[in-house]
């Protein structure tokens, strides 16, 4: 295999017009679509597909620890749901029912197999190594797909999204980096506008937010002119990964967190004054929101 995915190529290619570069997350950060999709999407053929019927209501709720509530957040949904299936395990209300919960074993195989976490990665993968584990894995995320599709609409970005992007451009090269297919991606930045501010949309057939921002910025920008705006603690670590600088969007007070970067943050970042003590401080708030213990465990 490359040392990414040939889709990521525009990502290796993209020249700096300006000194500077942001990268940013997508659902939960820029827009108000995590709940949704979760709660609507995720959730509901979570249920159907992995046949946890007789545990819905704890399906749920580990679901949504996971994917919305704990310091995993964001992360990609082939990893969110094995630890979805490994939190129902060891439930005493799942014991209690004798469920039959999936272990995941082929699945788990897959995601340590190096390939790009996607649908087309899978796809793949499974070409090398058939399995009805793995085919219904595959059914499973082209459902989730399907039904975003269907649900998921006319939801705006956040307050001061679009007054950020505007604030940015001309300064700041700006590149997607998120974990949810690119086809989803560029159909929802380009329903609301904002994809015109944007040099490249970079969805999980990409690689990772590590790979994306290493590709579309390593060593073509000092490392204090990288900064990376996201929601969850995934977009912190691919920061940190390529050196670079994070915002963070906190979970639950969002508006407030684009406020704050269109009014003071961005400034600080293109003056100098971000990396240090202020980031610190913002991230020290960001960590308080993302628990790592799920409620019923305490």
């Amino acid at each position: 295999m490359a040392d990414y995915p040939e889709a990521a190529r525009p990502l290796a290619e993209l020249k700096p017009n300006h000194p500077f570069f942001v990268g940013i997350d997508s659902d939960g950060c820029a827009f108000d679509t995590m709940e949704i999709k979760h709660k609507e999407c995720f959730c509901p053929n979570i249920v159907k597909h992995w046949g946890l019927q007789p545990v819905s209501k704890y399906a749920r709720e580990a679901a949504e620890f996971v994917n919305l509530y704990s310091k995993w957040r964001g992360i990609n949904r082939w990893p969110a749901v094995v630890m979805v299936f490994d939190l129902l395990r060891e439930r005493s209300e799942v014991i209690a029912r004798h469920a039959d919960i999936p272990q995941a074993t082929k699945l788990r195989e897959f995601i340590n197999s190096g390939f790009p976490l996607s649908n087309d990665g899978l796809q793949d993968y499974m070409a090398e190594h058939h399995d009805p584990e793995l085919e219904r894995s595959l059914a499973w995320s082209e459902a989730v797909n399907a039904t975003i599709a269907d649900v998921v609409y006319g939801v705006p970005p956040f307050p001061y999204v679009r007054e950020s992007l505007e604030l940015m451009q001309g300064q700041a090269d700006m590149v997607v980096v998120s974990a949810t297919p690119t086809e989803a991606l560029t159909r929802e930045w380009h329903e609301h506008g904002i994809d015109r501010y944007v040099r490249a949309i970079a969805g999980q057939e990409m690689g990772t937010k590590k790979q994306h921002l290493a590709l579309a910025a390593g060593d073509k920008y000092l490392p204090a002119h990288v900064l990376m705006i996201g929601d969850a603690p995934g977009d912190m670590k691919a920061a940190r990964a390529n050196n670079s600088l994070f915002y963070p969007i906190n979970p639950g007070a969002e508006d407030k967190s684009w406020e704050r970067f269109y009014k003071e943050s961005f400034q600080r970042f293109i003056e100098g004054s971000y990396a240090g003590q202020y980031e610190a401080e913002l991230i020290a708030e960001f960590e308080a929101y993302l628990p790592e213990v799920p409620p019923w465990k305490k």
